[in-house]
């Protein structure tokens, strides 16, 4: 790296969107993730479709014990 940067010539906010959302990625345990897509595949679900299924459950779990 270099110790200092010449930022004279930059565009602030040249690739920001408005409105636009951020989706952070989520990364399962190789294990988990192989078991998750096997019982996916077998119910004829997406992974993610299903993983969203799960944690919509278990947040309703956690909400009625609060």
């Amino acid at each position: 790296m270099r110790r200092e940067y010449d930022f004279s010539k930059a565009i602030r906010g040249k690739f920001y969107r408005k409105g636009t959302e951020l989706r952070l990625p989520i990364y399962l345990d190789p294990k988990l993730r192989s078991k998750l897509e096997r019982i996916a595949r077998k119910k004829g679900k997406d992974l993610s479709e299903m993983v969203n299924q799960l944690l919509r459950k278990d947040v309703e779990f956690l909400e009625e014990l609060t």
